[in-house]
This record gives C-alpha cells, sequence and structure tokens, in this order.
C-alpha cells in the first residue's frame, strides 16, 4: 500500500465548528494553479480554425496543391453541392447525385488568409471550362467555391470579379460561388492519393502568372 507520504496530492479533512473542512497541500495546490494557467494560457493563443471548400476537377490534384500551403492544417477530399445522401464514388461518377468532387480543408488563418487560398484555387485550374477540367469531363468535375459564411463569399465573388475585368482568361468564368452544403468524405483510397501515388494521375498545373497578379495588387491597392 502507498504511504500517505508518497501520495501526490495530500487532502485532509477536518472538522471544525461542526463544518467539513478541506484543505490542500501547497505542493497540490501549486500543481493545481500552474495546471490552471497553462490551460488558459493555451486558450489564449491557440488560433481560431476555419473551414474552406472548393472544386476544380479531380480531387486528387487539388488535395495535393492545397496541402502543400503553409497554414492548412489538414485536407480531406469528398464530395459537395448534390442532393444524394452519404454519396460514394460510383454514385457520384455517375453525374447523378449532383455532386461536386471537392476538397474541404482547415486553415489557421493568421498562417493563410482566406484570400491566399483563393489565388491558389484560381491559378491552378481553369475555371472556363463548364463541367469539365483538363480530359475528365462530368459535373463532378465542375469549377466551384463553397463558402461558410458572408465573408468567404464576399471574399469569393470579389476576387472573380477582378480576373473578369482583367481579362485574364481568354473565355468567361463559370465558376460557380455557392453555401457550403453537406460533406461526405470520400472513400479512403482517395484521401492523400497522390501522396500515396506520387506517380498518380494529375491534370493540375499553374495556368498563368497573370492570375496572381491580378488578385494581389488589387487586394494591395484594397488596403491602401
Amino acid at each position: 500500500m502507498r504511504s500517505p507520504s508518497t501520495r501526490p496530492f495530500i487532502l485532509s479533512l477536518s472538522k471544525e465548528n461542526g463544518r467539513l473542512r478541506t484543505g490542500l497541500s501547497a505542493a497540490a495546490l501549486l500543481i493545481l494553479l500552474t495546471g490552471s494557467l497553462q490551460s488558459e494560457g493555451r486558450q489564449q493563443i491557440e488560433p481560431k480554425l476555419q473551414k474552406a471548400a472548393f472544386g476544380a476537377g479531380c480531387f486528387w490534384g487539388v488535395e495535393k496543391i492545397f496541402s502543400k500551403l503553409d497554414g492548412v492544417v489538414s485536407t480531406s477530399v469528398g464530395y459537395m453541392g448534390g442532393t444524394t445522401k452519404a454519396a460514394t464514388y460510383p454514385q457520384v461518377c455517375s453525374g447523378q447525385t449532383g455532386h461536386a468532387e471537392a476538397v474541404q480543408l482547415v486553415y489557421d488563418p493568421s498562417r493563410v488568409s482566406y484570400e491566399d487560398l483563393l489565388v491558389t484555387f484560381w491559378e491552378t485550374h481553369d475555371p472556363t471550362t463548364p463541367d469539365r477540367q483538363g480530359p475528365d469531363v462530368g459535373s463532378q468535375y465542375r469549377s466551384v467555391i463553397f463558402v461558410y459564411d458572408g465573408q468567404q463569399e464576399e471574399a469569393a465573388k470579389r476576387s472573380k470579379r477582378i480576373l473578369d475585368e482583367a481579362k485574364v482568361f481568354k473565355d468567361p468564368i463559370v465558376t460557380q460561388i455557392i453555401p457550403a452544403t453537406e460533406f461526405y468524405r470520400a472513400e479512403e483510397y482517395h484521401q492523400k492519393y497522390l501522396e500515396k501515388n506520387p506517380n498518380g494521375y494529375c491534370s493540375h498545373h499553374l495556368q498563368s502568372p497573370k492570375i496572381r497578379q491580378a488578385l494581389q495588387t488589387k487586394s494591395a491597392g484594397a488596403r491602401s
């Protein structure tokens, strides 16, 4: 049996004037106070993480691109924007569910802004091809930004307007900007696919340096 002197916390009970009193040893009290302060400190410095979601063709390549951004904490591929609950890959590929292949990511806004995520979205796929991205054809490959709040919606629409006005693309932008719906995580073999299969299929690449230039120039002008 462990002796009282070896217990980490010493709780003493005594009865004084008919009332039960409890007491902690000085060491135990110090431990409790230190833990409380550390917990409070963590709550103060932990960033408020946010979510974003994009559809830009085959989600393998989209996830690979966003997962490499500093400030992106995690990524998952799945299906959004459709009507079938708990949609599966074969169902989505049929074109009957209305879903888009999407990447949902969690990011730290103190390290990467939503506007920065939008720059990456626009510059790594072709937003002018309806229901198509490169050789991949079908409504599940459409260009779409799923927004989680009014600020994201405003930023997404502003970035689209900037690119339209700058005439960066030869054809009109057909990207949808719609409220985020339920995200159905794709089958596990799709998650981090290109990380597990480095030589796997990917149709994404930088479209034009003019995209980043146009967006960052306008953003800098708006802040000045």
